[in-house]
């Protein structure tokens, strides 16, 4: 795993120079990757370490909560699993809020060249700082002053259009699953903690793990053929189970020819292609013969 800093003086103890991406990068994805790709290539010719700085939680949600994404692409677990994949020495999460808020850009800054920073890349329209008061050509002036370089990358395209995570969320909104994997540069994935849940599943014959996926995007409810963990295959319930009031949102995940107790672990979803809606049945027998359906349907998937 990547160094994990969460105070901006811990870049000052680090031996060596330092290479820094700075954003919020939600979701890490193909432009985001470009940013961050430009610090360790600056630490593998120039000598040194490369670290991502991010922040926590996401700095809309403090100073414009309306405006705020409802959901995320990424838990700050996968945003290092992505960043460490990347060949980052380092991730700094700056926690978030409104005193950090409002912090000047100029300060920010100088608080971040106390460490041995030799080169600092963004995205070229990223603004920071109290009012986003900072940007790329504030930065370049003060990295004459401190020492440092300025790396100021371009957005990057697909199908005529700028990647962003708005646009990434719409996708998986929609289902469509291969511009998602374009724009991210990977399969997009849910992960959560096997809960304990009604055991109803298991009644009908057809034993689930229930995650709840807390503020992490979704596609639409519904039944779909997924992948479990990069090799297990089965077929799963998104939604809030209205044959059985169940209420809240969960993701029901029925493992192929897998028994073994889960509950506590962590599952990583990729959602393979949809079936159906979820929907009311008349009868708990009428969900079960559904349910065989499904299963039959994502075995030929």
């Amino acid at each position: 795993m990547p160094i994990r800093l969460d105070k901006v003086e811990d870049l000052a103890a680090q031996n060596g120079p330092l290479h820094l991406a700075l954003g919020v990068f939600d979701g890490v994805h193909v432009g985001h990757q470009a940013v961050i790709s430009r610090a360790v290539e600056a630490a593998r010719v120039q000598g040194g370490k490369a670290f991502v700085v991010t922040f926590s939680p996401h700095p809309i949600t403090v100073m414009a909560p309306a405006k705020a994404p409802s959901s995320l692409l990424a838990t700050l677990e996968e945003k290092a699993a992505v960043v460490r994949s990347l060949g980052c020495d380092g991730l700094l999460v700056i926690h978030f809020n409104e005193e950090f808020a409002r912090m000047e850009a100029a300060d920010f800054v100088a608080k971040i060249a106390t460490g041995n920073v030799k080169s600092i890349s963004v995205g070229e329209d990223w603004r920071f700082g109290n009012k986003r008061g900072g940007d790329t050509e504030m930065l370049r002036e003060m990295g004459a002053k401190f020492g440092f370089a300025l790396e100021a990358v371009a957005p990057v395209m697909w199908d005529g259009e700028r990647i962003s995570s708005t646009r990434i969320r719409q996708a998986i909104r929609d289902g469509n699953f291969d511009a998602v994997e374009k724009m991210l540069g990977r399969p997009y994935e849910v992960s959560g903690i096997v809960i304990e849940g009604r055991k109803l599943a298991r009644q009908l014959g057809f034993p689930t793990a229930n995650l709840d996926l807390g503020d992490l995007q979704i596609p639409k409810h519904g039944v779909w053929a997924v992948e479990i963990n990069g090799k297990f295959k089965g077929v799963a319930n998104l939604g809030t189970r209205p044959t059985v009031d169940g209420g809240k949102c969960l993701l029901e995940v029925h493992i192929f020819d897998f028994s073994e107790n889960l509950y506590g672990k962590k599952l990583s979803v990729r959602f393979l292609r949809f079936l159906r809606e979820e929907r009311k049945f008349p009868t708990v027998d009428a969900l079960r013969g559904q349910i065989e359906e499904d299963v039959s349907k994502a075995r030929e998937i």
